[in-house]
C-alpha cells in the first residue's frame, strides 16, 4: 500500500503539478506524517510534501516526520510563496471542514499573494476522510495494541467494583491502570455510569456510591502512539432482576445479530437495522436513542457509521464499533461495545473482554 500523502497526490492531485493541498488539522497532519504537533501546516505537492513548523518543533520534525520535508519556518507567506514558485502551483485545496472562517480568509490571502487560488470546497476533506476510513494494517496493529490494554484495564478493574465505590474512583483507577500498563492516556474521558446514571448514554462519573442490584457501564479507551480504542462493557453487582436481564439479554442478542452480517461490500445502515429491529421488538425506540456505531482511527468518531442514514459500504479495513445499548430512564441502562475490523472475508472483533453477564 503507498503511503498517505502519495495516495492523496493520486486521488486528489491527480498528479498534476499545478495542484496542491493545505492541511493544517492536528490529527490530519498526523495521518500524513505519523508526527504529532498542537502547530504546523502540511503542503502537499504533486512533486512532494512540505511539513511547515514553528522553532518549538522544527528539529522534532526533521527528526521523525515521515513521508514529507520537514521545515523550519520564520515568514509563513514567504514559505508559500517559495514553495509555489517551485512547483509551478495555481491551485491550494484547503480543509473547509477545519479552518475557521477568519483563518480560510487569511490563508487565501497569503495564496492569492503568491498567484495561488484557494478551494474550498470541500474535495479535500472528502478525499481525507475516504482514505481515512480503510485503515492500512500498522494503523491496525496500533489499534489492536491499544485495545489490548483496554481489555487487561476491564479485567483489572473488576474486582475493584463493590458496594459504597464511587463512579469517580472506578474512573481513577481505570484511568491509572492504563497509563501504568503503557497507554499514552485515555481515548476519552471513561464514562462509569451506575444504577439511575446508567440511562444517560454519556453520563458523567459522580459521587454516586454503587448499590447491590446496580448495574455500571463502563465505556472506555485507551490512547497509544496517536490510536485508539473504545469498549463498552455492563456488569451487575448483586442480584438483579428479571426485568433488568431481559433488558442485558436483549441488548447482547442486538450485539452478536448485528456482528453476524458484518462483511464486505454491505450498506452500513442495513448493520444497524439489524441491532435495532431486535431492540425495539422489546422496547420503544426511543430506548436506543444513538447509532449502532461508529468509525474508530485516529478520533473516537471517525468514518463510516452503522447508523440509519449511513449509506456506505463496507470495505476491508474499516473498523466500526458495533454498541447497541438500552436506556431506561431514572433505572438503568445497559450498552455492549465491541470495535469489528472489516476483513477480505468478513469480519474480525478487536475486542476480547467477554460479553456474557458477569455479576460480581
Amino acid at each position: 500500500m503507498k503511503n498517505p500523502v502519495e495516495r492523496l497526490i493520486e486521488t486528489l492531485l491527480n498528479n498534476d503539478s499545478q495542484k496542491a493541498a493545505l492541511i493544517t488539522s492536528g490529527k490530519n497532519r498526523r495521518y500524513f506524517t505519523q508526527f504529532p504537533s498542537s502547530a504546523g501546516i502540511l503542503f502537499i505537492t504533486a512533486g512532494g510534501a512540505y511539513l511547515l513548523l514553528d522553532s518549538r518543533y522544527a528539529e522534532a520534525g526533521a527528526n521523525k516526520a515521515k513521508n514529507c520535508q520537514a521545515t523550519g519556518y520564520t515568514d509563513l507567506a514567504a514559505k508559500f510563496g517559495e514553495i509555489i514558485s517551485a512547483h509551478g502551483v495555481k491551485e491550494v485545496y484547503m480543509e473547509a471542514d477545519q479552518l475557521t472562517v477568519s483563518m480560510a480568509r487569511r490563508f487565501e490571502g497569503m495564496l492569492n499573494q503568491c498567484g495561488a487560488q484557494a478551494v474550498l470546497d470541500g474535495s479535500l476533506d472528502a478525499a481525507i476522510r475516504n482514505q481515512r476510513m480503510i485503515k492500512s494494517p500498522e494503523e491496525i496493529a496500533k489499534i489492536e495494541a491499544a485495545q489490548a490494554i483496554t481489555d487487561a484495564t476491564f479485567e483489572h478493574i473488576l474486582p475493584f467494583i463493590k458496594e459504597g465505590v464511587t463512579e469517580k474512583a472506578i474512573a481513577l483507577e481505570i484511568e491509572l491502570f492504563m497509563r501504568n500498563n503503557g497507554a499514552d492516556g485515555l481515548s476519552f474521558p471513561s464514562i462509569v455510569a451506575a444504577g439511575p446514571q446508567g440511562s444517560q448514554p454519556h453520563a458523567v462519573p459522580s459521587d454516586y456510591q454503587i448499590k447491590k442490584g446496580d448495574m455500571v457501564t463502563m465505556d472506555t479507551g485507551t490512547l497509544l502512539d496517536g490510536y485508539i480504542s473504545d469498549m463498552t462493557r455492563t456488569v451487575a453487582v448483586g442480584k438483579i432482576s428479571d426485568e433488568q436481564r431481559k433488558v442485558y439479554d436483549t441488548v447482547l442478542k442486538a450485539h452478536v445479530e448485528a456482528m453476524k452480517v458484518v462483511k464486505p461490500g454491505i450498506v452500513c445502515k442495513d448493520v444497524d437495522k439489524v441491532a435495532r429491529d431486535i431492540i425495539e421488538a422489546e422496547y420503544p425506540p426511543e430506548a436506543f436513542g444513538h447509532t449502532l456505531g461508529h468509525g474508530v482511527g485516529l478520533d473516537v468518531h471517525e468514518w463510516p457509521g452503522f447508523s440509519r442514514r449511513d449509506e456506505t459500504i463496507t470495505q476491508p479495513g474499516m473498523i466500526i464499533t458495533d454498541e447497541p445499548g438500552v436506556y431506561i430512564p431514572g433505572k438503568y441502562g445497559v450498552r455492549i461495545e465491541d470495535m469489528v475490523l472489516i476483513t477480505e472475508d468478513g469480519h474480525r472483533s478487536l475486542t476480547h473482554s467477554p460479553k456474557e453477564l458477569i455479576e460480581l
